[in-house]
């Protein structure tokens, strides 16, 4: 049976009380009702009780902000590789919509921890974060250990973050896109700003998490997320 929008469980409250009581009481029950149902439409309330990011149902969701997931859930990736400095829900994410999913770690308890969790499509390495130095050099073997020039998508969402600018930006495929997660800081803006890339910030909150912080994606104009013909879904009718 379809659930009723609030509008039709309204409706009768509206014809049948005069304007000044039901408006409102209109007014009261949107502000009440709405963030209850985003809450919970999100998975915003099991992810906060669950201490990780989930769906209403109890999927895997990126730590990302919900515009950008929102944003990117809707596209494309049966055919594109991607790479992730920083795993864990999101390695999950997007090992259930691209065909292939290189993730760096640097925290050798959480690694263990997800490692028994991982499918047949993602390739899992532990990083040292020693130093500097230590953990860029460690990534760069790894990576030349992979058969892939280039990567679809490349998420900047751990180990030592400003220095892995460099790495994405230089295997980036020349459609795909670069993630970064808070990038209000780690010193994103100065690391891109001479990349000739261009930007998009989505602010919000994120799975579970009280303060609202930004992610971001960096491309070039022939990124295939932003391809016009794409529809615009609607959220609502979910």
């Amino acid at each position: 049976m379809r659930q009723l929008t609030l509008q039709e469980a309204y409706s009768p409250v509206k014809r049948l009380l005069p304007g000044w009581l039901s408006r409102p009481i209109r007014s009261v029950a949107t502000a009440c009702l709405a963030p209850l149902m985003w809450g919970y439409r999100t998975g915003f309330f099991l992810s906060s009780f669950r201490m990780k990011a989930v769906t209403k149902d109890g999927e895997p969701l990126p730590w990302y902000t919900y515009p950008c997931i929102d944003f990117l859930k809707y596209r494309t990736y049966g055919n594109k590789v991607i790479l992730e400095f920083g795993g864990g829900q999101s390695t999950l994410w997007w090992a259930r919509r691209a065909r292939h999913v290189v993730t760096l770690e640097g925290d050798q308890k959480w690694y263990a921890r997800i490692a028994q969790t991982m499918p047949v499509n993602v390739d899992l390495h532990y990083v040292s974060m020693k130093d500097v130095d230590t953990n860029v050099n460690h990534v760069r073997e790894v990576l030349a250990s992979k058969p892939y020039p280039h990567y679809d998508v490349a998420v900047i969402d751990g180990l030592y973050r400003y220095e892995m600018i460099d790495l994405a930006c230089n295997l980036l495929a020349k459609d795909g896109i670069i993630v970064c997660d808070n990038s209000e800081g780690y010193g994103f803006y100065d690391g891109f700003r001479e990349r000739g890339l261009d930007r998009v910030d989505f602010y919000g909150n994120a799975p579970g998490v009280v303060k609202p912080h930004c992610t971001s994606l960096y491309f070039n104009r022939s990124s295939f997320v932003f391809d016009p013909t794409i529809s615009i879904h609607v959220i609502a009718k979910e």
